[in-house]
């Protein structure tokens, strides 16, 4: 595991933004001194190379305008060239409530993180309980770490203890890590009243902390937790704590936003005040409490900070950290600001998402840049558009971000957004065949189907419309038993007609799905072998009339997969299981159209 994170040269950011930069290693290397500690060896960073070269002095005008795949031209304010992400995901993101990660998920998520290429990936609080010390245990052995490094993270030494003496500060010098970060009360409230201790107290604890890990040859990071709100009472305070911990040898000063009350015209100041005094480089660290994790990040790096830390998704007690999701394509594709390598955005998306599974937490569809739904679009009057100019309604390009445009189909449609999706499915529909799917389109929707949440049944209806039938099979009938009694088992018996022979099948089940489907199954398995490898994953009811009580008509989904491709298919009744048959038909209809796709010998 190497302790060293990505570096750059002089010229670096506009490297990273070319893609060219190298993953790792430095083109001339840096041995630099930090206040009072001992001088030390390691490649700089991004950030802390635009922090050390431009401290908000360049006038930038070799920077393109930030077209980001479109033309939007704005006039950008002087920023740096480049900025350290700092991803907590692993500690801070992980006090979100529903969030509990093993081991090896925290392995995993770092895995993750480094193919993303986040310049620092915070790994937990060694020694704070037994999952933590196992992870740093099996990082060294079981993470090869190719673009990111990874940080340890603990609190300062308590009050009235020897910095030597200290256990907190023992586990991080043992941790293994190379860099460490170090929380620090800021604000004159919470040392009073939480630490209960004095304030000189308070700014011997940072600064003998961080000369005990400096005399350890660690890197160290400080978090000054409580800054803003801190500042915002007693200023002098809070900015002893920075330069207790700049004396004394601290890598980077990370101002928090704890609580994330603080407004973006109170950040810009407070930073800006901030990076007047101080040599060293500042970063910051916002929750969202207030909505404004994001647009605080942004407006720190517009004033100079070079090191911005967050979660992927946005994780976070409360309402979260600052998600990085948003965070990066912000300043990379809006702003110019170097931040992952160039080459690693179009990661962003199967990342975010890949996490997100890793977390055990759906992803949110509507999440800036990322989301499933933040480029679908659904009015007939923005697809019409963008079949025109893509740009109409998009921000930047999707791809950018590794994420995709999509055409929503419902009774909102027009004509262009039917052509467009008959033209991702290679349909060809006529005039009068276009007419007739926006009016069964209207119809069925105002029954109670949702095609733009069901794309395997939207795509059947379409093919339909050019005069396709599909001949797996045809439905005489079926019925379904449930017997009340110790098993409670379900019997569901089903008589089709395959090619030209007359099937009768039963099956039974844990419930009529179950059993339609073995049943189903039972009757054209052996025809069609490929059905065996189409599994149901989701299967969703929800009452939409809910005032005529259990009369009420019922929308089913079914989601299924064939290990490669994963559809959604819908069905409506007032009869829940015909409606789940329905769906359950054009699930099985769907997977066998495209395996016989893939594979023309099945028939």
């Amino acid at each position: 595991m190497s302790s060293d994170g990505p570096t750059l040269a002089d010229d670096s950011w506009a490297q990273a933004r070319s893609g060219d930069a190298p993953a790792h290693g430095h083109a001339h290397g840096h041995a630099h001194h930090h206040g009072a500690g001992p001088e030390h060896s390691h490649p700089l960073t991004p950030g802390q190379e635009a922090h050390t070269h431009s401290r908000r002095t360049s006038s930038r005008t070799d920077v393109p305008a930030p077209s980001a795949g479109f033309g939007h031209d704005v006039a950008l304010p002087d920023l740096p060239p480049a900025v350290d992400v700092f991803d907590t995901t692993l500690r801070d993101g992980s006090q979100q409530e529903g969030l509990s990660l093993t081991v090896d998920d925290k392995l995993r998520v770092a895995e993750q993180l480094d193919h993303l290429g986040v310049t620092f990936i915070e790994g937990g609080w060694p020694g704070a309980n037994p999952k933590d010390a196992e992870f740093f245990a099996r990082a060294p052995k079981e993470l090869d770490l190719a673009r990111s490094t990874l940080v340890a993270f603990g609190s300062t030494r308590r009050a009235g203890v020897r910095a030597e003496d200290d256990e907190t500060l023992r586990y991080l010098v043992g941790a293994g890590t190379g860099a460490v970060c170090i929380v620090a009360k800021s604000s004159e409230v919470h040392v009073v009243d939480a630490l209960r201790t004095t304030l000189d107290e308070a700014v011997a604890m940072v600064a003998d902390s961080v000369e005990f890990l400096r005399a350890n040859d660690l890197r160290v990071f400080l978090d000054a937790e409580h800054f803003f709100d801190g500042y915002k009472a007693n200023p002098e305070f809070s900015l002893r704590i920075l330069q207790a911990a700049e004396e004394a040898g601290a890598e980077t000063l990370v101002l928090c936003d704890t609580n994330g009350g603080t407004l973006p015209f109170e950040v810009e100041r407070i930073v800006g005040t901030v990076l007047d005094r101080f040599e060293t480089q500042v970063g910051v660290h916002f929750h969202n409490d207030s909505g404004c994790a994001v647009a605080n990040s942004l407006a720190s790096v517009a004033v100079g900070a070079t090191h911005v830390q967050g979660c992927v998704n946005g994780y976070g007690e409360r309402a979260g950290n600052a998600d990085l999701s948003a965070v990066v394509p912000d300043l990379s594709l809006k702003l110019q600001v170097a931040t992952i390598p160039a080459d690693r955005l179009p990661l962003l998306t199967p990342v975010a998402h890949h996490i997100a599974e890793l977390v055990n937490i759906a992803p949110n569809p509507q999440q800036p840049f990322v989301g499933a739904s933040v480029f679908a679009h659904k009015a007939g009057l923005h697809t019409s558009a963008i079949a025109r100019r893509s740009d109409a309604y998009e921000h930047i390009s999707p791809d950018l971000v590794g994420n995709g445009t999509r055409f929503v189909v419902s009774e909102m449609a027009g004509r262009s957004t039917l052509a467009m999706k008959a033209d991702e499915l290679g349909l060809e529909l006529d005039s009068q065949a276009m007419g007739e799917v926006l009016d069964s389109l209207k119809r069925l929707e105002y029954e109670g189907y949702h095609f733009e949440v069901a794309d395997g049944s939207l795509e059947l209806l379409l093919r339909r419309a050019t005069g396709w039938r599909q001949g797996f099979f045809e439905l005489e009938s079926y019925r379904v038993i449930a017997d009340e009694g110790p098993s409670q088992g379900t019997e569901a018996t089903v008589r089709l007609r395959v090619g030209e022979h007359r099937v009768v099948a039963t099956a039974e089940g844990n419930g009529p799905v179950n059993a339609l489907d073995g049943a189903l199954r039972a009757a054209i398995g052996s025809r069609f072998p490929s059905l065996a490898g189409v599994h149901l994953v989701d299967y969703r009811v929800r009452v939409l009339d809910s005032a005529k009580g259990t009369g009420s008509v019922t929308r089913v989904l079914i989601d299924s997969t064939d290990g490669d491709r994963t559809w959604t298919t819908i069905g409506v009744s007032e009869n829940i299981i015909a409606a789940s048959w329905q769906a359950l038909c054009d699930s099985v209809v769907y997977g066998l159209l495209h395996a016989r796709a893939d594979d023309p010998a099945e028939s």
